[in-house]
C-alpha cells in the first residue's frame, strides 16, 4: 500500500492505524462516526474521527481516486467552494487471500466540511424557511464561480453538492470532482452542457423528494428546473458582458459596475477600458475565488474566522457598537481598538452563554448572526432596542433547541448505498 496525503501531513497521523488492507465497508473501528445528514453516494463512504477532525473517506477506483485529489487540490489552491482533500491510500492489497486477485480500489480521504448538509437534510430538518429558493440559488452561484475559473463539473446535481447555513443564506460547496475538469477557459457548449444537466438532475432530485413528502406543496420541479438555467444566465452575463461607455459617463458607470459585482458576491479582479469608435468599451474580469475583502477585516479586527456574509454582518455589528462607545465614552475610539473591545465585549460572552449540550447546532459566527437577527424581531415587538444580551438569552433558551444538530454521531454501520 500507498499513501500520498498533502501538506500538513501530521493532520493525517492519526489515520495510519486504520485497517486500509480492508474493504472500506467491512471496517470495525471507534473512530468511525455515522453522519446524520450525509449525502447518497454510488460508492462506500465511510466518516472517522482523528485528532480532533472528521474526515471523509471514498473507496474508488485507483485512477479516478489519483485524479480526483489532484484536481480537488488545484481547487484549493484557486480559492474555490469545493471539500480539501487531504490525501489518497492507493496500491491496495487484494481483499481475499489469494494474492492474484484484483487489488482493491483506493481509497480518497477528504476533510469533513463542518456544519455542512446535504439538500435532503435541508429539506427533512427545516434550517432554512425557503429551502428550493435558497438552494438553487446557492447551486447557480457555485456554477458560475467554478465556469469562471474553467472548471467543467460534468455531474453538477444537488446530491453533488453540499450546504452550509451562511448569515441567513445557504452556501454550496463542490463535493464531488469524479467527472471534473479544469481547463484555462470553458467554451459555451461546456458551459451549457453542465447548466443543462444540472437542471435535469435538480428537477429529478425535486421530484424524489416530492415522493417522499419532503417537498412542500406551493413548489414545482419542472418550474425550478427551469429557473436554473435562465438565474444562472442572468447572473453570468451580469459578472462577464461588456458595456460601451461614453466619455462622460465613464467614471459613474464604472464605479456602478463594480458595485454591481460586489453586491453579488463576487470581487473584480482586472478592469479594461478600451477605446473605440463606438465609444470605450469596458471589460471587467471578475475574481473567481470565494471574496474575502470582509473576512479579511474582520479577521484583522477580532481573529474570527468566518465566511464571507457571515463577516458582512458582524462587522456591521462592530461598527455599531463602535458608535456605541464612543458616544459613551465621549472620544473616538480607533478601529483596531473597537474591534478588540467587540469581541471580548460582545461576541466572547455571547458564545459563552451557549450551552455545551447546544454546541453543535450551527457555527458560532451563524449562532450570533441569528442573535442579531433575533434582536431585531424583539426589538421591533418591544418598540425598543432589547440589547444582545437579553435577544441572546431568548434566543438560547426558545429557539436554538429547535434547531437541528449538525454535527457527527458516534459508531455505527456504513449507510446503505443505493
Amino acid at each position: 500500500m500507498r499513501f500520498i496525503f498533502r501538506p500538513p501531513a501530521e493532520h493525517a497521523a492519526g489515520l495510519l492505524s486504520l485497517p486500509w488492507d480492508e474493504p472500506l465497508e467491512e471496517w470495525e473501528d471507534e473512530r468511525l462516526l455515522e453522519v446524520a445528514h450525509r449525502g447518497i453516494s454510488r460508492h462506500v463512504v465511510r466518516f472517522v474521527e482523528a485528532d480532533g477532525h472528521v474526515y471523509a473517506l471514498k473507496e474508488i477506483d485507483e485512477r479516478l481516486a489519483r485524479r480526483e485529489y489532484r484536481l480537488l487540490g488545484r481547487l484549493e489552491e484557486l480559492g474555490m467552494p469545493a471539500v480539501s482533500a487531504l490525501g489518497v491510500c492507493v496500491e491496495r492489497p487484494p481483499a481475499g487471500d489469494d494474492p492474484s486477485d484484483t487489488p482493491q480500489d483506493a481509497v480518497l480521504v477528504t476533510r469533513f466540511l463542518d456544519y455542512s448538509m446535504s439538500y435532503r437534510y435541508v429539506f427533512s430538518h427545516g434550517h432554512t424557511t425557503r429551502p428550493t429558493v435558497q438552494l438553487v440559488d446557492a447551486m447557480v452561484e457555485l456554477l458560475v464561480r467554478l465556469h469562471l475559473a474553467g472548471l467543467f463539473w460534468g455531474d453538477c446535481s444537488l446530491s453533488n453538492t453540499l450546504f452550509r447555513p451562511d448569515a441567513g443564506s445557504i452556501a454550496a460547496y463542490l463535493v464531488d470532482a469524479e467527472t471534473a475538469e479544469l481547463h484555462p477557459s470553458l467554451t459555451a457548449g461546456q458551459r451549457s452542457f453542465d447548466i443543462e444537466y444540472a437542471a435535469e438532475r435538480v428537477g429529478g432530485e425535486l421530484f424524489d423528494l416530492q415522493a417522499g413528502g419532503l417537498l412542500p406543496d406551493d413548489v414545482d420541479p419542472v418550474e425550478i428546473a427551469a429557473e436554473l438555467p435562465r438565474r444562472y444566465h442572468a447572473l453570468w452575463d451580469e459578472l462577464t458582458r461588456e458595456e460601451i461607455l461614453q466619455p462622460d459617463e465613464q467614471r459613474y458607470r464604472v464605479a456602478a459596475r463594480v458595485d454591481r459585482i460586489n453586491e453579488l458576491g463576487f470581487d473584480v479582479d482586472e478592469i479594461e477600458l478600451k477605446t473605440t469608435h463606438e465609444g470605450v468599451r469596458l471589460r471587467v474580469r471578475t475574481q473567481v475565488a470565494e471574496t474575502g475583502r470582509h473576512r479579511n477585516r474582520l479577521f484583522a479586527l477580532t481573529g474570527l474566522e468566518v465566511t464571507e456574509n457571515q463577516a458582512r454582518r458582524l462587522l456591521n455589528d462592530l461598527t455599531s457598537y463602535r458608535g456605541y462607545l464612543e458616544q459613551k465614552e465621549g472620544r473616538s475610539i480607533p478601529e483596531t481598538v473597537a474591534g478588540h473591545r467587540w469581541r471580548a465585549e460582545v461576541y466572547d460572552k455571547v458564545m459563552a452563554r451557549i450551552p455545551e449540550s447546544l454546541a453543535d447546532r450551527l457555527e458560532p459566527a451563524e449562532i450570533f448572526h441569528e442573535i442579531l437577527e433575533h434582536r431585531w424581531f424583539l426589538s421591533e415587538r418591544a418598540g425598543k432596542d432589547v440589547g444582545t444580551t437579553a435577544a441572546a438569552k431568548s434566543y438560547i433558551d426558545a429557539i436554538l433547541p429547535n434547531t437541528p444538530s449538525t454535527l457527527t454521531l458516534p459508531g455505527g454501520d456504513p449507510l446503505p448505498r443505493p
